[in-house]
């Protein structure tokens, strides 16, 4: 169903240059929106996309403004990207997007689990004994939500996703292993969307916390025990081993892992393919990657670096007998 540039100002704001009764149909990339379409601007290098592009509308911010009435309509925002997402909502609402409890016949859920009447409950999900789900979580298909595990309100499943498997806990016996059971069990506040195929464990005695508003990508390993502290965002494949505790408004980049134990600060970034080997105690952006290259320079690189402590050692020793 077409929004007209009214409606959408009147429920997001911002300021509109162009026809209140223009109808648009889609929402595109700048690059390739057609004449029923709008898209958003939010980084001035991409200027020269806004010159040619046909969309009906442009979403920029107070510094684009004057090259977007040049082209066409357009709505001034302080923050077109945060716009953007709402406007990607309201859309997502208006095209009838389900909404109200539901569970599907074909979902498993324990007589003593707690599904919240405003809950949506996909195919083929199981939600174990003593499992808690809050009110208006969208479970979407073959999640499952383990033995007294706990999903908070407003939360968004993904396909796959594993709430409450074994951590991975063993005591070595000579040559074989002996399983530590896992009795603790995980909690997720609110407002906190998982992404496709993420496992979260149990904790091993106390449990697995996950608090409001955090947000996972798809195929994230959380472990046992471990604390992510709110608004915290992990993108695709990061890994968190048990135990460790990561703090509020962190970032971690794709293929990040977080090694066990280890405590973040709130607000520390870390940039993607990263391994966090030692606690961080300072906010601030983070980066361990060894840049690509060559295979044979990548090997003499990696040489040179083991002879680095040796190295030092030698020019420590030379200005010492510079200084006698």
């Amino acid at each position: 169903m077409p929004l007209t540039l009214a409606t959408i100002v009147e429920a997001l704001g911002g300021t509109l240059h162009g026809a209140p009764q223009l109808e648009i149909t889609g929402l595109a990339p700048l690059e390739s929106a057609g004449s029923g379409d709008i898209a958003f601007l939010s980084n001035a290098k991409y200027q020269s996309q806004l010159r040619g592009s046909h969309a009906a509308c442009v979403i920029v911010g107070p510094s684009m403004e004057a090259v977007a009435r040049l082209r066409g309509a357009c709505i001034v925002s302080s923050n077109p990207y945060l716009y953007f997402a709402k406007l990607t909502q309201l859309w997502r609402r208006r095209k009838g997007a389900a909404q109200g409890g539901f569970i599907h016949p074909s979902a498993v859920v324990d007589a003593e689990a707690q599904v919240h009447p405003s809950a949506r409950v996909g195919a083929l999900c199981v939600i174990e004994r003593g499992a808690v789900i809050g009110a208006d979580s969208v479970l979407y298909s073959r999640v499952t939500v383990g033995e007294d595990c706990q999903l908070g309100a407003r939360c968004i499943v993904h396909p796959g996703v594993v709430i409450g498997a074994d951590g991975f806990g063993f005591a070595p016996d000579g040559e074989r292993w002996e399983k530590i059971e896992q009795l603790g069990a995980v909690r997720i506040g609110n407002d906190v969307e998982i992404g496709a195929n993420t496992c979260i464990d149990r904790g091993a005695l106390q449990d697995t916390v996950i608090e409001d508003g955090v947000k996972l990508d798809n195929l994230i390993q959380i472990g046992h025990n471990v604390h992510v502290g709110r608004n915290t965002a992990m993108a695709g494949c990061v890994g968190v081993a048990g135990s460790a505790s990561i703090g509020a408004n962190c970032t971690l980049g794709g293929g990040a892992i977080v090694l066990g134990h280890l405590r973040l600060a709130d607000q520390v970034h870390i940039s993607a393919a990263t391994v966090v080997s030692k606690s961080i105690t300072k906010p601030g952006n983070y980066t361990g990657i060894f840049p690509l290259d060559e295979n044979a320079n990548w090997e003499r690189n990696a040489a040179t670096l083991k002879q680095l402590h040796a190295l030092r050692d030698r020019i420590k020793t030379i200005e010492k007998e510079a200084k006698s």
